[in-house]
């Protein structure tokens, strides 16, 4: 599981913003900081506390979500 470091309310603003050029990385984990290049298959959101409601698959480079499926 994957948290974006801002909270997009749905997974079409998460895309948009990666659409827009606007910067957008993973929170990083116990276990993964996330800065290379990459593919994450577990991004979700809202962040918690609030039920997740989307759900994505996204490609990094050097750290940047530059694709969302």
């Amino acid at each position: 599981m994957a948290y974006t470091i801002k909270n997009f309310k749905t997974k079409k603003a998460l895309k948009d913003a990666v659409a827009a050029g606007e910067e957008v990385r993973l929170q990083p984990t116990l276990f993964n900081r996330y800065t290379g290049n990459e593919e994450v298959l577990d991004v979700e959101g809202p962040h918690y506390p609030k039920p997740h409601t989307w759900y994505a698959a996204v490609e990094l480079k050097e750290g940047r979500v530059v694709k969302v499926r």
